[in-house]
């Protein structure tokens, strides 16, 4: 392809979504010089529950951003659960190394929040830029990357040492880099609609439903679990998740799954009405556990869904989103303080050797966990008996959260990290 070459910089980020902004800031914070690279303006919509759980509190706190509920956050206590004839309130958990609040917020503006907090920090955003493929050195080394920017969508080359692939699901990046999906990870879909819901009094918790059922057929058990999280003044976010071990999926109309299972609400919460609707149901793939690896080769990295960060255990993709972000400009700003050549490389394989060692024993674990729910008698079986316990809940809040002390942490915490270090690495 043929381009004007353009704003030169030591790293290139395609994609400004949570993963990115976050390795943009942390980059940027470092002195380097940052292009990031975004295909739409902002502010933008994107498919998402808009819950954060404690683990991406934390990852906001270390960008600097005002988690207070007087800028516009949604604070919540913890996760109400529902299935198996009971109605459980889980606080998160106490605990040295997370905060123990989660937030709501839209993706509308919080995308852009992140953007900015990062163009602040010194990094270059430029919207409007569809990133089409890598530029290869001719050893097959990612130098830049080919785009179509501006109005008339000019083909241009914007040059870098190193590019980080954070564009998200499609992977079209790491695809041009011979990197595909892998089928044997867990992946999942997810489907979710705005309402005003009047009647819904639960802001100050996040709302997972086990089970969901028909309205048509009472005694039936609809595949996938649902949600439901308050964003204030009566405005809910209502959605509902199918993973791949489940045999419905693929096979399923998911919209029509969502608003069976809303008919099945109580009347006076208003999700029954399409009136009270607030946009269309929105779809969207969730890539679990590592399922694009290597997460570095020839001199490109890849971050959050790019990389399959969704949690398998519980579907969150923000937290590991930003969390790969931070880690990959972690190893970014000490590969670039080397000489290029060997001495680089070294320091940039370090990325996913740390990725792997942080979440490679616990996405195994999700693996299996995934595969185990997939089945709906095993799934009516833990329901039914793991749910009046609330002391076995808080255990699996803790697990199917990640939210743990590595050091000094409880007899809970000592357990799940013993699962995770013993249970090899995906």
């Amino acid at each position: 392809m043929n381009g004007t070459v353009a704003d030169e910089a030591d790293v290139i980020v395609v994609g400004a979504g949570p993963a990115g902004s976050a390795a943009a800031y942390h980059m940027a914070r470092h002195g380097l010089r940052v292009l990031l690279l975004e295909k739409t303006e902002f502010p933008r919509e994107k498919v998402c529950g808009d819950g954060l759980t404690p683990r991406a509190v934390r990852q906001l706190v270390r960008m600097g951003i005002d988690t207070s509920e007087k800028a516009g956050w949604i604070h919540n206590k913890g996760l109400r659960v529902i299935g198996g004839g009971v109605r459980l309130e889980l606080d998160w958990p106490d605990l040295a190394s997370f905060p123990n609040y989660g937030l709501v917020r839209t993706r509308l503006d919080f995308d852009d929040m992140l953007a900015k907090r990062a163009v602040e920090a010194g990094a270059l955003l430029r919207t409007g830029v569809t990133v089409t493929g890598p530029v290869l050195d001719e050893d097959g080394r990612a130098i830049g990357v080919e785009a179509k920017a501006g109005p008339a969508k000019e083909p241009v080359q914007y040059r870098a040492p190193l590019v980080i692939a954070a564009d998200g699901v499609s992977g079209k990046l790491p695809l041009a880099m011979g990197l595909a999906k892998r089928d044997d990870r867990p992946l999942g879909v997810a489907v979710r609609r705005y309402y005003q819901a009047p009647g819904w009094q639960g802001d100050d918790y996040l709302e997972s439903w086990l089970e969901l059922r028909s309205a048509q057929d009472p005694e039936r058990l609809l595949p996938g679990y649902g949600w439901i999280f308050g964003l204030g003044e009566g405005r809910v976010n209502v959605g509902l998740g199918i993973l791949n071990s489940s045999s419905a999926f693929g096979k399923t109309n998911y919209r029509s799954l969502l608003t069976d299972w809303l008919a099945t609400t109580p009347e006076d919460w208003g999700m029954r009405d399409e009136a009270n609707a607030d946009g269309p149901i929105l779809g969207a793939a969730l890539p679990m556990g590592f399922n694009r690896v290597p997460h570095y080769t020839r001199g490109m990295l890849l971050v959050g869904d790019s990389g399959g960060m969704v949690n398998p255990m519980n579907g969150e993709g923000i937290a590991y989103a930003m969390e790969s972000g931070e880690l990959a400009a972690e190893v970014v700003v000490q590969a670039l303080a080397r000489t290029a050549g060997a001495d680089r490389e070294r320091a940039l394989h370090a990325y996913p050797a740390e990725l792997k060692n942080r979440f490679g024993g616990y996405y195994r674990l999700g693996g299996i966990f995934v595969k185990l729910i997939g089945n709906p008698q095993i799934m009516r079986i833990a329901t039914k008996h793991g749910m009046p316990h609330p002391v076995l809940m808080r255990f699996v809040l803790k697990l199917l959260a990640n939210l743990t002390d590595q050091r000094d942490g409880d007899a809970m915490d000592r357990v799940i990290n013993g699962l995770t270090r013993i249970a090899p690495a995906v």
